[in-house]
């Protein structure tokens, strides 16, 4: 299993790396429509609508990565004032139920993917975007969220068993 989880926290680190290629895609883009306005006045007319999907595709796509991490909030008083094995146990548990939550989550996101691409939904913008574009990318982010959640719960139950620190 841990051949498993190894490979999962991979797709992580690619997907966060991803992340940070749209992040200075972003950029960029933001960089140019300012020159772009400041000198001639002018604009590219898909910053705004191409900033924002970016950013959700960063969030997506980086969220696996900061599981991995640990990087999400975590609230830990109470555990502190449990044992040792009471803290994997209920830690388990919790990363269990969040997989199952993410695994809705994605579950809903693939039927709006499907649905924007079957019925050819495009952005309200002039570049009449085809939303089920941005929304795979949202898809794909979410998978990898789903695997590093499936990832963390396989380490978190080994963890029960062999004591090691899960936190």
């Amino acid at each position: 299993m841990n051949a498993f989880a190894s490979t999962i926290e991979k797709i992580s680190d690619w997907m966060a790396k991803a992340g940070a290629v749209i992040l200075g895609l972003m950029t960029v883009l933001i960089l140019v429509e300012i020159f772009l306005w400041n000198t001639f006045s002018a604009t590219t007319l898909i910053a705004d609508e191409y900033s924002a999907y970016g950013l959700a595709a960063i969030i997506f796509l980086a969220s696996g990565y900061c599981l991995k991490e640990k990087g999400h909030i975590r609230i830990t008083l109470v555990l502190s004032f449990l044992s040792p094995r009471l803290q994997r146990i209920i830690t388990f548990v919790s990363t269990a139920i969040s997989t199952v939550f993410m695994g809705y989550l994605f579950w809903y996101l693939w039927k709006m993917m499907a649905a924007a691409h079957r019925y050819g939904s495009t952005s309200g913008t002039l570049t009449e975007t085809p939303i089920w574009i941005p929304q795979t990318i949202m898809l794909v982010g979410a998978l990898s969220f789903l695997l590093q959640f499936v990832a963390s719960s396989v380490r978190t139950y080994q963890a029960i068993g062999t004591g090691e620190d899960v936190f």
